[in-house]
């Protein structure tokens, strides 16, 4: 089984998300795909706010993320320039994944590859589907974590399930995973 979604190749944070763009370039993808500058604003115009929204969310967790131990931050004066000018794109170690999770990934960042499950009801599928090795730990409602393969599940990846609050939870709990 190889990885099939978008971004970079070589990443160390994968985001897991249960559908994808309804876009001909993405209906169909079976490997992984760089998105170039100004593809995340055509998904977003083609597809709807929700698609948006998932963009939003991503970058304002990378940007919420421990500067110390991230960079992503350095890399743009805000989180909108992040997600325009590097989200996704070669080279930037982000990925959004549509294949289930492959836990036993090449190491990232200091050694390890952060994972990030988009949803309590997608993680569910994909464990009674056996497409998910994980013991999770359900710290509540929402969030579940598996300190052994670096894995989090968390809200969607939407303003209304994710807000601010949530997002630099989300930030605390991968903070956590880099120090083990």
């Amino acid at each position: 089984m190889k990885d099939t979604g978008l971004g970079c190749e070589n990443f160390n944070i994968a985001v897991y998300i249960a559908n994808r763009p309804n876009m001909p370039p993405y209906r169909g993808l079976s490997d992984m795909t760089a998105l170039s500058k100004g593809e995340i604003q055509a998904i977003g115009q083609a597809c709807g706010n929700g698609w948006r929204k998932v963009f939003n969310v991503y970058a304002k967790l990378l940007f919420t993320l421990d500067k110390q131990h991230f960079a992503y931050s350095s890399l743009a004066p805000n989180w909108q320039g992040y997600r325009d000018g590097y989200l996704l794109q070669a080279g930037s170690k982000t990925s959004l994944l549509f294949s289930p999770p492959r836990l036993e990934l090449k190491p990232g960042l200091n050694g390890i590859t952060l994972h990030i499950i988009c949803g309590r009801t997608y993680a569910k599928q994909l464990l009674a589907r056996g497409e998910l090795a994980a013991q999770l730990h359900w710290l509540d409602d929402e969030f579940a974590i598996d300190r052994v393969n670096n894995l989090v599940v968390c809200p969607y990846f939407d303003y209304r399930q994710l807000s601010n609050i949530k997002i630099a939870r989300l930030a605390v709990m991968l903070r956590t995973l880099t120090l083990a």
